[in-house]
């Protein structure tokens, strides 16, 4: 992944071609799939053990909170009640993560282009 970091041109290059750009957004989404798909599954395994649901209601339930909607089941266990409020923190913190993810490569390109334009038009 610092290889990643490495991936954006430079102020003084040229802006990268839309296939560059293209895979550079099929990282992201990767990447951001990849995060989501792992806390999912934290969510799952979180809401199997503390309040004992089946898989799919486990499922469910984390997909809502990971989603930003809220939970499904009500919950009856302490245990089950203090993992979906340490859930719901962690899911608000992967959702801006996860945008920063799939908006970097757009930010960059254009400002990066407006970069350039800027100082063509200085020379």
């Amino acid at each position: 992944m610092i290889r990643g970091l490495r991936q954006f041109e430079q102020s003084r290059q040229k802006v990268a071609s839309r296939r560059r750009f293209a895979s550079r957004m099929a990282n992201a989404v990767g990447l951001w799939s990849a995060f989501a798909f792992a806390g999912l599954l934290i969510g799952m395994a979180g809401y199997m053990l503390t309040e004992g649901m089946s898989a799919t209601d486990a499922y469910v339930n984390a997909a809502m909170i990971l989603s930003g909607m809220g939970p499904v089941t009500e919950l009856k266990t302490t245990a089950g009640k203090l993992f979906a409020g340490t859930y719901a923190i962690f899911s608000g913190l992967f959702l801006v993560i996860a945008a920063g993810f799939i908006l970097a490569p757009i930010f960059h390109r254009v400002l990066h282009r407006f970069h350039v334009e800027t100082r063509a038009d200085k020379d």
